[in-house]
């Protein structure tokens, strides 16, 4: 037996997990976080009042022109008043405008130098200017990964967590159905919510007595008030929640113990999500390396009974 004569080649899934497993710690040269990641790590800390908000969402859009405007010019554009400028630079962690400033220009002025000058000249048409914004919102990701370990760590708590509730409501149901989809191949118990109000309530209530610790919610623009809430109710009923949204500083990413922020397309009608596509694959591959000898053995099982049943057509 030891040769393992008569053995099935392992499917491309049980292949990749084997082979792709993510290593903590930097195995390439450290990259310098993404402007919007820099950002986020500044604003993300102190508990900004919705204003305040206005003003962080506002530097994060627009960092490159915003980096160099006067105090009566930010406040003009995002419409507030000079003194919510400075006290929105106190609850930062500045000790005035000026400060705040001074540090915005030096992340702006590392993005200009180093993206291309003709970006514009070369944007083409629009759905080339589309898939370009997704390309940039991949840089940033790819950036972010240069650490994996907080990805490593939050796959670790998912694949733990016993049962495993999928949270998606509105636009955001399809990247959930997606994550749920890939999660049952390596997890014993997953949960999707795709139904917000007393049934996301019920799911998320029935997932903390079975013994769950963790949601997987989604919120992607527009954030939906019911979202909001079922993330509430989630963390009111003793559950952890990772929360995989866009760029924006909001009350939903203000419950979660735990945000994964991806850039969104949003040069179309509707936004597409490629960085946050690749944001769930990262998890998935964490949640497979956290729990290695279950994954193969629930990949196993799973390609026997793809077999069996004639789930795919023959490639």
């Amino acid at each position: 037996m030891g040769d393992n004569e008569g053995a099935s080649a392992p499917s491309p899934q049980q292949a990749r997990a084997q082979a792709s497993a993510i290593t903590s710690g930097k195995t390439v040269p450290q990259a310098e976080a993404a402007p919007t990641s820099q950002l986020r790590e500044l604003f993300d800390g102190p508990q900004l009042s919705p204003g305040q908000r206005r003003i962080a969402q506002y530097l994060i859009e627009n960092i490159a022109e915003a980096a160099f405007l006067s105090i009566t010019e930010l406040a003009d554009r995002v419409g507030v008043s000079q003194p919510s400028v400075t006290r929105f630079a106190g609850a930062v962690g500045f000790s005035g405008y000026p400060a705040l400033r001074e540090r915005l220009q030096s992340i702006a002025l590392r993005t200009l130098a180093g993206g291309p000058g003709t970006a514009e000249e070369n944007r083409g048409n629009e759905l080339q200017a589309a898939v370009d914004a997704e390309i940039e919102n991949l840089e940033n990701l790819r950036r972010d990964f240069a650490d994996p370990d907080r990805v490593i760590a939050v796959g670790r708590e998912l694949s733990r967590s016993a049962p495993l509730t999928v949270l998606g409501l509105r636009i955001s149901v399809s990247l959930a159905e997606y994550f749920a989809y890939a999660a049952r191949r390596i997890h014993p118990d997953v949960r999707l919510v795709t139904l917000g109000g007393s049934v996301a309530y019920d799911a998320l209530l029935q997932s903390r007595e079975a013994g769950g610790t963790w949601v997987l919610a989604f919120s992607m623009p527009r954030h939906a008030h019911e979202t909001l809430t079922a993330v509430r109710v989630a963390r009111s009923a003793g559950l952890k929640v990772a929360l995989i949204t866009d760029l924006a500083l909001g009350p939903v990413a203000d419950e979660a113990d735990v945000t994964f922020a991806t850039g969104t397309g949003s040069r179309l009608v509707f936004d597409s999500y490629a960085a946050a596509g690749v944001m769930c694959a990262a998890l998935l591959q964490a949640m497979t390396d956290a729990d290695p000898e279950r994954t193969q053995a629930r990949l196993e099982e799973y390609e026997q009974l793809a077999d069996q049943h004639q789930f795919f057509l023959k490639d």
